[in-house]
């Protein structure tokens, strides 16, 4: 048992996944940040749109 123990303790392949593990959740959370900002700026752009066609349908 102590020699499992000891084994268990020195084992290192735990602490790479964790590492692995948070460096995948940083580039998720940069993707959802810049989807989000890609997002906000597609919805002023079509929103101008629709009121620049508004204007123009309103005017002729």
């Amino acid at each position: 048992m102590v020699k499992f123990l000891k084994k268990l303790g020195q084992d290192t392949s735990g602490a790479t996944a964790v590492e692995y593990g948070l460096i995948l959740a940083l580039i998720f959370l940069a993707m959802v940040g810049g989807i989000s900002a890609f997002g906000q700026s597609t919805i002023g752009m079509w929103t101008n749109v629709k009121d620049k066609v508004a204007a123009a349908t309103a005017a002729a």
